[in-house]
This record gives structure tokens, C-alpha cells and sequence, in this order.
């Protein structure tokens, strides 16, 4: 509640959906068109957040299809690596190191590349590394707790996204509605002033 000029200014709720000599048809009619981009703006997240969250699930489900683990052989010993290589996300905790090893391919032709292996590791040791259809080296394909993250995290970035942007043209759309407004009672006040003037002054 506020004051203006010794006069309390009482704040009414939902005052477009309340009858009151006040209220305008333009009023009513900017209260429904307000929720109506609310609801689809809502309704549209949603829908989005699960399209992408079902479409991040469906790639990395197919990415894992796509993926075979094979035997591969550590070339030299890990410890021989720099520094620079070790790894921050290393699958038992305590860091790995991108050492380099060798494979097999399904056509029978042996590869080399790097893969993450234990810093202790030497050369000779047999390790798992994840190859794609045409026996490339690929990094190890989400799966689990991990891949459900990915599949949530991008169904919220998603629908927050589409969400924004139907607030923004709810936003919008008022602003826009709010100028007809002004635009009207301008226009009717010229109509008005004369008399009212006539009246103020005779």
C-alpha cells in the first residue's frame, strides 16, 4: 500500500479479471492474450526440453552401438609420458596418463594411437581401448549416471532456452499493448479536455 499526495493507492490483484468500472475491454483482452503466451510459452518448453533430452539419449545411445571395445598393448611405459599429458578425468580417480598404444583394426591392420592408461602402467601391458566401425581410436561413449546427466542437462538448457524467449514475447506483447493503451486514452482525453476545461473555468 502506498502513499500519493495524502492519498493511500491501494495495489488490487488480478484486477483485469475483476469487474469494476475501471477496466477497459482492452484490459480483459491483454490479461488473456498474456496467459495464453504464458501457457504455450510454458507448454513449449516443455515439449522442447524433452525432445532434446530424448534426441542427446537417442545419439549417445547410437554412438554406443557404433562403438567396440578392443584389446590394444602399451607401446612404451606410461611413466615415460610428460607431464602435459596427464589426464584430469581419469576413470579411477587418481589421474591418468595418454600414453601410446597399438591395436588391431577389423581389416586386420594394426593402429597406433593414444590412450589413457595407469600412470604405473609399462610397456606391454594389455589395455581396453574403444574403437569406431572403421577401427579408429574414439574416446569411451557416456553411459549410465553420466549419460543421463547429459541427456537432463541438455532437456534444461533446452526448455530454459524456449522458455526465455516465449517471456521475452509475453514481454513484448504487453509492451506493445500497453502502448495501444496510451495511445487510446490520449486519444479520448483530447476529446475530453475541452469540456473539462469549459467546466474548470466557467
Amino acid at each position: 500500500m502506498a502513499r500519493t499526495h495524502g492519498a493511500e493507492v491501494r495495489r488490487v490483484r488480478l484486477w483485469r479479471w475483476r469487474r469494476n468500472p475501471l477496466r477497459r475491454r482492452s484490459d480483459l483482452i491483454e490479461a488473456w492474450v498474456l496467459l495464453a503466451v504464458l501457457v504455450l510459452a510454458l507448454s513449449a518448453a516443455v515439449f522442447a526440453g524433452l525432445a532434446a533430452a530424448g534426441a542427446v539419449d537417442g545419439a549417445l545411445a547410437e554412438r554406443r552401438d557404433r562403438t567396440r571395445t578392443v584389446a590394444a598393448v602399451l607401446i612404451e611405459d606410461a611413466a615415460h609420458t610428460t607431464p602435459a599429458s596427464v589426464s584430469e578425468n581419469s576413470e579411477n580417480g587418481d589421474g591418468g596418463v595418454w600414453a601410446p598404444v597399438r591395436w588391431t583394426a577389423p581389416d586386420g591392420t594394426h593402429r597406433t594411437g593414444r590412450a589413457e592408461v595407469e600412470p604405473s602402467d609399462r610397456a606391454g601391458t594389455a589395455v581396453t581401448v574403444w574403437t569406431d566401425p572403421e577401427g579408429r581410436l574414439v574416446s569411451r561413449p557416456p553411459e549410465g549416471a553420466e549419460a543421463r546427466f547429459q541427456s537432463v542437462m541438455a532437456g534444461v538448457t533446452i526448455g530454459a532456452a524456449t522458455a526465455g524467449a516465449g517471456l521475452l514475447g509475453a514481454q513484448f506483447v504487453r509492451s506493445r499493448l500497453q502502448r495501444r493503451r496510451l495511445e487510446e486514452w490520449e486519444a479520448e482525453w483530447r476529446l475530453v479536455e475541452p469540456a473539462w476545461r469549459k467546466r474548470m473555468t466557467g
